[in-house]
């Protein structure tokens, strides 16, 4: 482990925005190769964002580098901006050059295209889960399904979300009731969806099961496809472009830009773009 008292070097970044103090913040902390789990755990319990990542050398042959990402309470095996904000620091750092890398996480090795903008992430498998109940869902976030003949359920590329149609009008109304929540969700959150059908684009909100709200998510937007493609809302076949729009309803407007590759009416792969803009630069004590 790192001596105590040694400090790291730290990025703060935005993700899924192209304007600072918008998107879904994310700080990268450098140098944590001696680090244990237990200290990585507390820096994000410190910095109490979304998610806090730690690139490290690779362990899998293939890899250009491994990926562990942190919310204040857990480790998460995969997430989006995290991935989405490290491959672009990396890149603007000269250690992966602009184009396609592999990173390493718990979802396998996952390719990410980085560019002077932003990068694209290509999630792990498609899954498909079990139907759920809508009005469950909407009840715990204090909504009423839109249309219950598209059936709620569970879906996920990494990391598994619930998903229900929400009307539109309704979104801005909606509020988490924490141990409804709870109770409800099985994955990481619960995301009503407003659908619009001819402009491809989906407003979501997420809540967190750990509580909270996310201003945006990539490893949804990635789930979403899946969930799209299977209730109909996409093409069952080829390849079908989305846009994703979250965080404005708790101050940081965030795009996500989507595409998925369908056959036989089930997702076969799923990316999302985002972009990243520098805040700002840090370093931090590594805990005791």
């Amino acid at each position: 482990m790192a001596l105590p008292g040694k400090t790291l070097r730290m990025d703060l970044v935005d993700v899924f925005t192209a304007t600072p103090y918008a998107g879904n913040a994310l700080a990268v902390v450098h140098g944590a190769e001696e680090l244990d789990t237990r200290s990585m755990q507390a820096i994000a319990r410190e910095l109490n964002l979304s998610e806090t990542a730690f690139p490290l050398p690779p362990t899998q042959p293939g890899a250009d580098y491994r990926l562990r990402a942190f919310s204040p309470l857990v480790e998460l095996p995969f997430a989006g901006h995290p991935s989405v904000g490290t491959a672009w620091v990396l890149a603007r750092d000269g250690v992966l050059g602009h184009g396609t890398a592999v990173q390493e996480c718990g979802a396998g090795l996952l390719p990410v295209q980085v560019d002077e903008r932003g990068a694209r992430l290509t999630g792990g498998t498609p899954v498909l889960g079990a139907d759920l109940d809508a009005e469950v869902l909407a009840e715990a976030v204090g909504l009423r399904p839109a249309e219950t003949s598209v059936k709620a359920g569970i879906a996920g590329c990494g990391l598994d979300f619930n998903y229900f149609l929400a009307d539109p009008a309704e979104l801005p109304a909606a509020t988490a009731r924490p141990e409804l929540v709870l109770a409800a969700v099985l994955g990481r959150g619960i995301v009503p969806v407003a659908w619009d059908p001819a402009a491809r684009t989906a407003t979501v909100r997420m809540f967190r099961g750990t509580g909270g709200e996310d201003p945006a998510t990539g490893s949804a937007a990635l789930g979403l496809g899946v969930w799209l493609v299977a209730r109909g809302l996409l093409p069952a076949e080829g390849r079908s472009e989305y846009l994703v729009r979250q965080g404005e309803w708790v101050g940081r407007p965030s795009e996500l830009h989507c595409a998925v590759t369908a056959a036989g009416g089930l997702a076969r792969e799923v990316t999302v773009w985002g972009g990243v803009v520098e805040v700002g630069q840090g370093s931090l004590r590594v805990p005791d």
